[in-house]
């Protein structure tokens, strides 16, 4: 059997912030936040990934001493090519992943702790960046991100590049609500112009894009959430509350969200609705309704007109992955969505919550479909009107 080698597909990220290292060693946190240098781990980038492949593939390290990758975009050919990876800054929380500890701020073009764009060639030798350092004039990704993802709308070819970014942190507070953004990016000098603000940020930000050549950029929208409800350990209850896709009613119950307090679910934190009515895309953060935009949901807009968003799918926690099936295949004019599963935290906690595939579709009339989840086992103990649902298998 011939093998195939997966060199040009594969990052590896270490575990900290780190200066270009080059062979194995233990490092430490550069951060100057107390206690973070203490915060070491051994690397070795010159071993080979440890990933389990199908048979007949193989994995090499492409390029090393990232700075937690989550995004990778493909200009070129099979013959030459440029390999655009993000590099998504703060992240996951954590003092030791503070952009502000960085001893020359945030805006330090050097901080790693901040989003940015690395461009390297066939060869896994960089060529271009960091593209795209938060600026203290507010150009560039926002500094505490995450950033998630980075697409050319054209694939291979090129045409624009977007990319997705937050100014929140995951899953801590620091009152950047509605923070997620779809921006471009100069792929030559990384100026960044933005193309839809204000998208819903909690738990989870915009993530990833997808595009099919109809004229649309599609992307996953997250759930502010863990499960539908904002308890305590969702930014401490600062958290916006999700945003539905379609008009829904809640049941009459309610939740507990930390310290004896009850909450219903897509309401804000210590706020109780039993029996309530949610119009869809309410924001009750902003207390206004902004068409297409809702969460645990894949959206779209138009490449031509930004403002026109739609809600292709929606019932998700977070749809993070997602990718279209080639044109002709059985799935063609769906778009499939790897979704997480509920965290084992708070007051809601999904204990061994799996993580699912689905396959969601926009309906003929231009609503979004509910996925399969959502109609078997709705978390927030709401649903939209017309659905039904068993409420027998409610959590």
């Amino acid at each position: 059997m011939q093998r195939r080698s997966l060199a040009a597909w594969v990052t590896v990220a270490p575990l900290l912030a780190l200066p270009t290292v080059t062979e194995a060693q233990t490092v430490s946190n550069p951060s100057t936040a107390p206690d973070c240098m203490s915060n070491t781990a051994f690397y070795n980038p010159t071993l080979p990934p440890s990933i389990n492949l199908p048979p007949g593939f193989t994995a090499s390290v492409f390029a090393k001493n990232l700075n937690m990758p989550t995004g990778i975009a493909f200009l070129g050919d099979a013959t030459n090519f440029q390999v655009f990876v993000l590099e998504s800054g703060h992240g996951l929380p954590s003092v030791c992943n503070d952009e502000m500890a960085w001893p020359g701020g945030p805006f330090d073009i050097n901080n790693p702790f901040t989003p940015d764009i690395l461009v390297f060639n066939r060869n896994g030798t960089l060529v271009r960046g960091p593209l795209g350092k938060p600026t203290s004039g507010g150009g560039g990704f926002q500094p505490s991100g995450p950033a998630i993802d980075v697409a050319f709308v054209n694939g291979l070819s090129g045409g624009r590049l977007f990319a997705t970014d937050s100014n929140q942190s995951t899953h801590q507070h620091n009152g950047q609500n509605n923070s997620s953004r779809i921006i471009t990016v100069n792929p030559m000098t990384g100026m960044v112009d933005p193309f839809i603000t204000n998208l819903p940020t909690g738990d989870h930000p915009t993530e990833q894009l997808a595009f099919r050549g109809d004229g649309w950029i599609y992307w996953s929208q997250g759930s502010t959430t863990n499960s539908g409800v904002v308890g305590l350990d969702n930014g401490g209850g600062q958290n916006q509350s999700d945003i539905p896709c379609q008009d829904i009613t809640l049941s009459q119950n309610v939740f507990s969200s930390g310290n004896g307090l009850l909450t219903s679910g897509y309401s804000p934190f210590n706020t109780q609705n039993p029996g309530g009515t949610i119009p869809a895309f309410f924001n009750s953060f902003t207390g206004q309704v902004r068409q297409g935009v809702c969460d645990g949901a894949i959206l779209r807009a138009q490449l031509s007109n930004a403002n026109n968003i739609q809600a292709f799918s929606w019932g998700y926690r977070n749809p993070y992955a997602i990718r279209f099936p080639p044109k002709g295949h059985p799935l063609d004019g769906g778009i499939l969505a790897g979704m997480d599963g509920a965290d084992e935290r708070g007051n809601r906690p999904s204990d061994n919550a799996p993580d699912e595939i689905h396959l969601g579709r926009q309906n003929p009339d231009g609503s979004p479909d509910l996925s399969r989840l959502a109609r078997s086992l709705w978390r927030a103990s709401d649903e939209p009107k017309g659905v039904q649902s068993d409420r027998r298998t409610r959590r």
